[in-house]
C-alpha cells in the first residue's frame, strides 16, 4: 500500500552518515539504521566498532543484513517523490481520483449488502463508456449487479459484481484467483481427481473405468495435503542440517583442543628430557614422533568425519532447495509429479555418538625411561609438573637461540595510569609500579580496576609479534602477562584465559603457576629475577621466559579476538614484605 507524504517525511528516511535517503538500509544491534556502504566504510576507517549515533561499542564487527521492510518503504518513498515531482500529483484515472476524494463522505450507515448509490452510478457510467461498442447490460436492483458482455467469435468476456455473493475480485477474463484446469487427454474432462494407487491425476470417467478399484481423492485436496507435508519435511531437513553443522563445529573444536593438548604434551616432554643426559635424546625424539603421529591420526579421523558430514549437508540442502521450488508450484499436477519424484528417503548416518579422540601413547615411553634411569625415577613420576632446571649445565635448552630470536621483537611498554587500581603508584616514566598503603584520590573512570590490584599498558596489540621484559626481583607475590581489551575491570574478577587474562603468577615466594581453571602449577628450581613475555597474536601464543637463565618457562595457546594489553600486578604488601616494584626494563640483545 503506498504511503502518503503526510505520513512520511524525508527526515524519517535519512542516513545520519551520508545525510541522504537510505540506500540498502541495515540496522545495528542497538537499533539505529544506516546505509550498508556508509556503516561499513565508517567501521573500516575506525579503530573500534561503535554506533555513530549512541556510541555503543561492539566487541566484534556485527554481521549486518539489509532491512527489507525499511528498504521497501524507502524505495516507495523515492518512487512517490519522483512521480510527484514529474506530474505534480499522483497519476490515475480521473473518475477514480474523483472517487477517492469523495470516498470519505460515503455514509457509513448504508444498508449491508448494497453499494452506495454514487459508487454504483460511477461504475455504470465508467463501464458503459468504456464498453460502448459492445453489448452491455447494466441494472440496479437488490443484488446490485453490473454485467458487461463482449461478443466475440473466440471468447465471451463478462464482468460480474455482486454484494451478496463472496467478495472475490474479478477481471474481464474471469475470476482473478481461478486456475485453468488441464483436461484428460483420453476423455477431455477436467483432471479433478488423484489416484493414490498409481500416483497420477485423473478425470471422473477415468475413476469410474480404469481406476475403479483404486484409492481416489480430490486432486486439489491431495495437493494441499502434500504441501503441508513439504513444509514439515523442510523443517525436519533444516533441523537435521543444523544438527550436522553443530556436529562439524564440535569436531573442529575437538580437533583444536587435541592440537593444543598435543603441543602442551610435547612441551612437557621437552621439559623432562631436557634434564636427562645425552643418552636419552633418542627417547625424546621417539616420544615427539609418537605424539605427532597420533595427532595426525586424529587430524585424518576428523577430516574424514567432516567430509562425510559436509556431503550429507550438501544432500540435505539440495533436497530442501528442490522442495522449496516444488512448494511454489501452482499447478498441482506438476507439483504432485515433482514431489513424487523427489520425495524419496535420504540415507543419513546417525552422528549422535561420533567424536574425535586421541591417545598420545606417552605413558609407555615414560615408564621405559623410569626403568632405564633409576636416578630420574622420582622426577618422572611427577609428570607433567617436572622441573626444567635439574642439571641445568647439561640442559640442551640453555644453548637454544630461541630467547635471542624473540628479543628481536622487543617493544617499548609503558603503563597506563588511567587503568591502575587506586592503591597502585606509578613512576613518572610509566616503567615502575608498586602498591601503596592506602587508596589515592584518582577518578573512578570506566577503564580503572577497582578490586584487583593491577594495571595495563598504554598500547595494545591487535596483530604481530611482541616481546618485553619485567624485573620481578625478590618479590614474594606478582602477576605478569597480558589481558584483553574488553575485560571486566569492576568488582570481583575471575582471572582465566576464557575471561581474557593470560599471565604467570608467584605466590608466597615459591608457588609459580599459570592462572587457569584450575591453575597450572610450575615448580621452578631456579627462581627467575626477570620475566620475558612473548606474544604471537596470529598464532594465539603467550610464552614466558627466565631471561637471566635463558630458559623457557611456559607457553599457552589460545585464539585472540580483541586487542590485548600488557598486564602487571605487584600484589599487595604483606606484613611489610613485597614492597619492591615491578620494573619494565630495556631489552638487551646478546
Amino acid at each position: 500500500m503506498p504511503f502518503s507524504r503526510s505520513f512520511l517525511s524525508e527526515d524519517h528516511l535519512l542516513c545520519s552518515i551520508c545525510l541522504d535517503v537510505f540506500n540498502n538500509p541495515v540496522s545495528t544491534p542497538c537499533g539505529h539504521s544506516f546505509c550498508m556502504a556508509c556503516i561499513d566504510n565508517y567501521w573500516d576507517s575506525s579503530k573500534h566498532c561503535l554506533c555513530p549515533l549512541c556510541k555503543e561499542a561492539f566487541k566484534r564487527k556485527p554481521d549486518l543484513h539489509i532491512n527489507r521492510t525499511l528498504r521497501e518503504i524507502t524505495e516507495q518513498f523515492k518512487q512517490m517523490t519522483s512521480n510527484m515531482g514529474a506530474n505534480g500529483g499522483v497519476e490515475g484515472d480521473e473518475e477514480f481520483e474523483e472517487e477517492e476524494t469523495t470516498q470519505g463522505s460515503v455514509d457509513d450507515t448504508e444498508e449491508p449488502g448494497h453499494l452506495p448509490g454514487d459508487v454504483f452510478t460511477k461504475l455504470k457510467r465508467k463501464f458503459a463508456r468504456r464498453f460502448s461498442s459492445h453489448t452491455c447490460r447494466i441494472k440496479s436492483g437488490p443484488d446490485q449487479t453490473v454485467t458487461v458482455n463482449e461478443d466475440s467469435t473466440d471468447d465471451t468476456q463478462t464482468l460480474f459484481i455482486t454484494n451478496k455473493v463472496s467478495l472475490r475480485r474479478f477481471t474481464l477474463s474471469g475470476a482473478a484467483d481461478a486456475m485453468q484446469v488441464p483436461l484428460c487427454p483420453k476423455h477431455h474432462r477436467n483432471l479433478e481427481l488423484f489416484c493414490q494407487t498409481d500416483l497420477e491425476c485423473i478425470c471422473v470417467e477415468c475413476g469410474e473405468t480404469e481406476h475403479q478399484s483404486h484409492n481416489i481423492t480430490c486432486a486439489e485436496n491431495e495437493w494441499q495435503s502434500n504441501k503441508m507435508k513439504i513444509s514439515t519435511t523442510e523443517s525436519e531437513i533444516q533441523e537435521m542440517t543444523e544438527e550436522r553443522l553443530q556436529k562439524v563445529e564440535d569436531i573442529k573444536q575437538s580437533l583444536t583442543e587435541i592440537k593444543m593438548l598435543s603441543e602442551r604434551e610435547a612441551q612437557r616432554s621437552m621439559q623432562v628430557f631436557g634434564t636427562l643426559v645425552r643418552s636419552m635424546e633418542c627417547s625424546q625424539a621417539g616420544l615427539l614422533e609418537e605424539i605427532e603421529k597420533n595427532r595426525r591420526s586424529a587430524d585424518q579421523q576428523a577430516e574424514v568425519i567432516i567430509r562425510e558430514l559436509e556431503e550429507e549437508i550438501t544432500q540435505l540442502r539440495k533436497r530442501s532447495a528442490a522442495l522449496g521450488k516444488v512448494a511454489q508450484t501452482k499447478d498441482y499436477i506438476t507439483g504432485l509429479k515433482s514431489y513424487s519424484d523427489i520425495n524419496t528417503p535420504l540415507s543419513m548416518k546417525d552422528w549422535t555418538d561420533v567424536s574425535v579422540t586421541c591417545d598420545f601413547g606417552t605413558k609407555a615411553i615414560y615408564t621405559s625411561v623410569c626403568q632405564l634411569l633409576e636416578q630420574f625415577k622420582e622426577e618422572l613420576q611427577k609428570l607433567p609438573a617436572m622441573s626444567l632446571s635439574v642439571f641445568t649445565e647439561q640442559s640442551p635448552m640453555k644453548s637454544l637461540p630461541k630467547v635471542k630470536r624473540i628479543q628481536e621483537y622487543a617493544v617499548d611498554v609503558t603503563l597506563d595510569p588511567n587503568t591502575a587500581h587506586p592503591r597502585l603508584i606509578l613512576s613518572d616514566d610509566g616503567k615502575k609500579v608498586w602498591c601503596g598503603e592506602k587508596h589515592q584520590l584518582v577518578p573512578n573512570n570506566r577503564e580503572r580496576f577497582d578490586r584487583v590490584v593491577c594495571v595495563l599498558g598504554r598500547e595494545g596489540f591487535s596483530g604481530g609479534r611482541h616481546y618485553w621484559e619485567v624485573e620481578v626481583g625478590a618479590k614474594t607475590d606478582w602477576d605478569v602477562g597480558v589481558a584483553s581489551q574488553f575485560i571486566n575491570r569492576k568488582g570481583m574478577i575471575t582471572v582465566t584465559p576464557s575471561n581474557g587474562y593470560w599471565f604467570l603468577s608467584l605466590r608466597d615466594k615459591k608457588n609459580y603457576s599459570f592462572r587457569d581453571e584450575p591453575s597450572i602449577p610450575l615448580p621452578l628450581s631456579l627462581k627467575p629475577q626477570k620475566i620475558g613475555v612473548f606474544v604471537d597474536y596470529e598464532k594465539g601464543q603467550v610464552s614466558f621466559y627466565n631471561v637471566d637463565e635463558k630458559l623457557h618457562i611456559f607457553t599457552f595457546m589460545d585464539k585472540f579476538t580483541e586487542a590485548i594489553y600488557p598486564f602487571l600486578s605487584p600484589c599487595t604488601i604483606k606484613n611489610g614484605k613485597n614492597i619492591a616494584p615491578l620494573v619494565i626494563t630495556p631489552v638487551h640483545l646478546d
